[in-house]
């Protein structure tokens, strides 16, 4: 059964928000990918670092709006973000994290609360999970979501701008369409800029760095049919491999494709 099958018969009990029922569900141990999950709510990635070095990544994120748009901020030590989820605490309410030491991942646990320490930080940014949305209500194919699978994900050779330690490449992801389609995306997703915005590229993949389109970095390959191009958006993911590429003593990050649903409305994210 997928993820978004399991959750189904929670989103009507109790009079809770989709969104909230999502949280507790991964609170208790579900685990999965998200997308699909509680439809019309913003989802994020999510990095959690030392207070040592919030600063540079705050930074980061501000010269790197595409791959990494800030939508929440924890205060130091505080799991917390109430702006996204009055009762959402980012320790235990997403479906799986990774934890990181020396830019390695060590262990992939579905809660946190054993590496929680008084220094961290959490940022939360944009997923363009919360504009697929506004692409399958124009009519558009989620090629991931239509498969069950995590989106795939690649490592390209855009460099972000670097702040302190921060620097390596940019993390896209890749949804297949018709040309006419493509365009169409482009114009739909235009409309989200804190949840990564227009494409980045469109076809050819060997000119952003992609080696093999069916071999990921990051989720799980998807077809690309012959009449079809693939089409690239910045990923929420870029900070997992600047993370590894800096090296840094010890950080938190979501699995790849299993994001934090928030409380916030994809309707209010666009812009008109």
């Amino acid at each position: 059964m997928s993820i978004s099958a399991a959750l189904q018969p929670l989103r009507n009990d109790d009079g809770l928000l989709p969104s909230r029922q999502a949280r507790l569900a991964y609170r208790g141990g579900m685990a999965g990918s998200t997308a699909g999950v509680a439809n019309g709510f913003v989802q994020g990635n999510l990095a959690i670092l030392p207070e040592k070095f919030a600063a540079s990544f705050h930074r980061f994120c501000q010269l790197n709006p595409k791959p990494c748009p800030i939508i929440g901020m924890s205060d130091v030590g505080d799991p917390r973000i109430p702006s996204l989820g009055l009762d959402l605490d980012i320790r235990t309410d997403v479906p799986r994290y990774r934890v990181w030491r020396d830019g390695e991942v060590v262990e992939e646990p579905t809660d946190v609360m054993a590496h929680w320490r008084d220094d961290l930080v959490a940022f939360v940014l944009g997923c363009s999970f919360s504009f697929e949305e506004a692409l399958m209500a124009e009519g558009l194919p989620i090629r991931h979501i239509e498969r069950d699978v995590r989106v795939p994900m690649y490592r390209t050779n855009i460099e972000c701008a670097s702040a302190g330690p921060f620097a390596g490449p940019m993390v896209v992801s890749m949804r297949p369409y018709k040309p006419a389609q493509a365009i169409r995306a482009v114009q739909i997703t235009s409309r989200f800029p804190s949840v990564h915005g227009a494409p980045v590229h469109l076809g050819h993949p060997h000119s952003i760095g992609i080696a093999d389109i069916n071999k990921p970095d990051y989720g799980d390959a998807v077809p690309v049919e012959l009449d079809e191009i693939p089409v690239f958006w910045a990923c929420g993911v870029t900070p997992q491999a600047v993370i590894a590429a800096a090296k840094v003593p010890f950080a938190i990050t979501h699995a790849p494709g299993l994001m934090l649903v928030t409380d916030l409305r994809n309707k209010d994210l666009a812009v008109l």
